[in-house]
């Protein structure tokens, strides 16, 4: 059983979900185009086999991955990504940017298709509509 962080924390409660070793670079496996146990196995190199059926099973039960059969004797699986796991791409993102700026080497950098310039993330307002900078931001308690 894994070990589950029992913090009223999004945080905390978002790790319980993808803060586990492997786990993002699973989904991140999946999101460029690897679907199948195999074609998984190839692409995370060192990554033992009952821990990839351990991740997937979770992925799949927590609706980060959907899961189907592509072929019966024997049976062999298929992921994709669901809408809540491809909500994942902005921490993707960020983290690409972030080992950009910090990391001693860094393999890859998100550029701007148009110019080829590099890329920050921003915030915007659902309400309004306004950019929003970092030192604009505050965390409050959701209500209800």
């Amino acid at each position: 059983m894994k070990k589950q962080y029992d913090m009223h924390c999004n945080i905390a409660q978002t790790l319980n979900l993808i803060g586990d070793r492997w786990t993002l670079l699973i989904l991140h496996a999946v999101r460029e185009g690897r679907r199948t146990y195999k074609d998984l196995q190839e692409g995370l190199e060192g990554i033992p086999t009952n821990l990839l059926s351990s991740r997937l099973k979770s992925l799949c039960e927590d609706e980060l991955l959907s899961c189907s059969l592509y072929q019966e004797h024997p049976p062999r699986y298929q992921y994709e990504l669901t809408d809540k796991s491809r909500d994942l791409d902005d921490i993707y993102n960020a983290m690409m940017i972030w080992g950009d700026r910090h990391l001693h080497k860094s393999y890859k950098c998100l550029k701007h298709k148009g110019c080829g310039g590099a890329v920050d993330i921003q915030y915007v307002c659902r309400e309004c509509g306004e950019v929003i900078r970092k030192e604009d931001l505050i965390a409050k308690p959701v209500e209800g």
